[in-house]
């Protein structure tokens, strides 16, 4: 498994050990330097949050304004392109993975591990795009036939799960003449999920049915096959015979004359109400185990759900302010303590080293942005492909210049 970009730790905690690499006096001028230095990559994340939402708003479910305006159709599909391009901007920053397309289809022929089987329509989607963040194998043992039998399964899990999804137009649900749809046609939706197995993926699509297993057609049907002939034997097969007997004779495959009396009709009454209502309570027992995995289904997405719509974008900005921090922070407190510099593949080396030995935390470090993040705010030189950082209070002097000439309307 591949080692993931993202940092495990708080951006909290990643200052607080950096600031313990340092020597005791830099302590407070090195909290200061943090400070200034989230304080503006804040900054520079409203804009692209504000543009999320404004994007966005034309398409939310959830949309609870008026508009001054109507949008034409060009206008809404530049929204579109403008959001759907800001979304994976976030999600690359905020160290996101894109799922592929062959993930996808494995989580359709995988073993689902909440006894679930699901089926998508994936036509009624005009995109779908799904990302990941940390990755882990996992284990869970499943119980089957009644507690009987019991399988381990392993598994991959995938810690966040972001989804991107955009439906078709009105037209085509009318074409297809499709009721009683849950979701808005033409509308994009955006969602956050948590702990969510690579064999489940297809749970979190808003258009997901469920379908019996198999195994659970053939536990109804041989119940319901039983059931029914012993009904049939023990409420209607006297009345049977003899109704059938007295068809034969009126169809002249039978001589011998055969009278039913009212008792007979009234013995036949009473058993086809029985084997009615038979038929009646396994179409039930079949409905309520329908029932029954569809609230397995809601019940884990429920707590698996963390953010819906225009509520995803501020938890994704945060997470990708949080990974900005941290890889600058990181990255300028190994620098700072090389007092002849470091090439990009050397600092990276060490800081996964460091990670690996002093935290037992396997990490692709993203050296190629912390390294352009300190370059837009000076706070590094370089020479000869060998990078050095200016001291703590040169580069806070940097980054309080950088702050006060953030707004220049003279």
């Amino acid at each position: 498994m591949p080692n993931s970009r993202f940092i495990p730790f708080k951006k909290q905690d990643i200052i607080k050990i950096c600031t313990l690499e340092l020597a005791i006096e830099e302590h407070a001028s090195f909290t200061q330097l943090c400070h200034l230095l989230a304080s503006l990559v804040h900054y520079d994340y409203h804009s692209t949050l504000e543009s999320l939402k404004s994007n966005y708003t034309p398409f939310d479910p959830n949309n609870d304004t008026r508009s001054l305006t109507s949008l034409s159709n060009d206008q809404k599909t530049q929204c579109q392109q403008a959001f759907a391009k800001d979304f994976a901007k976030v999600l690359n920053s905020a160290n996101f993975e894109r799922i592929t397309d062959q993930d996808l289809q494995d989580a359709l022929n995988e073993e689902s591990l909440f006894n679930v089987r699901l089926a998508v329509e994936f036509d009624d989607f005009a995109e779908v795009v799904f990302y990941r963040r940390g990755e882990s194998q996992k284990t869970e043992t499943l119980s089957r036939l009644w507690g009987l039998s019991k399988k381990k399964l392993h598994f991959t899990n995938y810690d966040r799960v972001a989804v991107f999804i955009r439906f078709k137009d009105h037209a085509y649900f009318a074409n297809k003449d499709q009721k009683n749809i849950t979701f808005e046609p033409g509308s994009t939706i955006v969602k956050l999920f948590q702990n969510v197995p690579k064999a489940d993926l297809e749970m979190l699509f808003p258009n997901s049915e469920v379908r019996m297993r198999p195994i659970d057609k053939a536990i109804i049907a041989s119940s319901a096959i039983v059931g029914g002939a012993i009904v049939l034997i023990t409420k209607l097969g006297a009345s049977l015979v003899l109704l059938f007997a007295m068809f034969a004779f009126w169809g002249g495959l039978r001589d011998e004359h055969v009278t039913m009396t009212q008792q007979h009709f009234i013995t036949l009454a009473v058993g086809t109400g029985v084997f009615g209502s038979f038929i009646f309570k396994e179409w039930s027992k079949f409905k309520n185990r329908k029932i029954k995995f569809m609230k397995a289904l809601s019940d884990n997405l429920y707590f698996k759900n963390l953010d819906n719509n225009a509520g995803v974008f501020h938890t994704l900005i945060d997470a990708a302010e949080e990974e900005d921090i941290k890889e600058a922070v990181i990255a300028y407190t190994f620098l700072l303590k090389s007092k002849t510099g470091l090439t990009a593949d050397a600092l990276d080396n060490q800081i996964e080293n460091w990670f690996k030995t002093q935290y037992h935390c396997n990490l692709n470090f993203e050296i190629a942005d912390a390294i352009d993040k300190l370059v837009r705010m000076r706070l590094i030189s370089c020479t000869n492909n060998i990078y050095t950082a200016l001291s703590i209070e040169h580069a806070k002097n940097r980054l309080d210049e950088h702050w006060d000439n953030l707004f220049q309307y003279h």
